[in-house]
């Protein structure tokens, strides 16, 4: 039921959203699309009270609570990010808005901007190990808690490759090539004066 009510959520999620971005945009209706964006969150809250509730009711605790609690924690974390993003390629695409802003591709500036994803991964994994723990505490010593531990460890990880993957922007900075291509084409002799 759990996976299901995840799968329901997901997909939910992306119904409201183009709702939410169709009514306005499409429908000129910017109030109401954004009371369905608001919405949103509800899923997540059902979602939550669903896994209690299932918890509550004698279930094992495995790995459809742990999938869970990841699951919350991202969509707090990255859940607002997203929902932007796919506001601005919407906003452009079928509204006639500018392009979105694309985030910097090099130097100190993608650095900066990968840590802020990791800021970001550091929110999804603190939610969710919380979520983990009060699972565990919930379900106490006498119930199967390995699995929910297992999730805790799995979420350390994510955190931790994502980690490395943000701080290898800021070590290996990838250089703009186009300061150079512009040199490269100043010194072509056709570019060059005579005197």
């Amino acid at each position: 039921m759990v996976v299901t009510l995840i799968i329901a959520c997901e997909v939910g999620f992306w119904v409201l959203l183009a709702a939410g971005l169709a009514l306005r945009y499409l429908a000129k209706m910017p109030r109401t699309g954004a009371a369905v964006l608001l919405m949103e969150p509800v899923l997540e809250l059902v979602l939550l009270i669903v896994t209690a509730i299932d918890l509550k009711n004698g279930a094992s605790a495995d790995w459809k609570h742990g999938l869970a609690a990841l699951y919350i924690g991202y969509t707090v974390a990255y859940g607002h990010y997203t929902i932007k993003w796919v506001d601005g390629h919407f906003l452009h695409r079928f509204a006639g808005g500018p392009p979105p802003v694309k985030p910097p591709q090099y130097g100190l500036a993608r650095a900066r901007h990968e840590g802020m994803l990791w800021l970001r991964t550091v929110l999804w994994v603190a939610v969710a190990v919380a979520l983990l723990q009060i699972a565990i505490w919930y379900v106490g010593d006498d119930g199967d808690i390995a699995s929910l531990r297992d999730w805790q460890g799995t979420s350390m990880r994510i955190l931790i490759i994502h980690g490395v993957i943000a701080v290898s922007y800021l070590v290996w900075q990838k250089k703009d090539p186009r300061p150079a291509a512009a040199a490269q084409e100043a010194d072509r002799p056709e570019h060059k004066t005579l005197r």
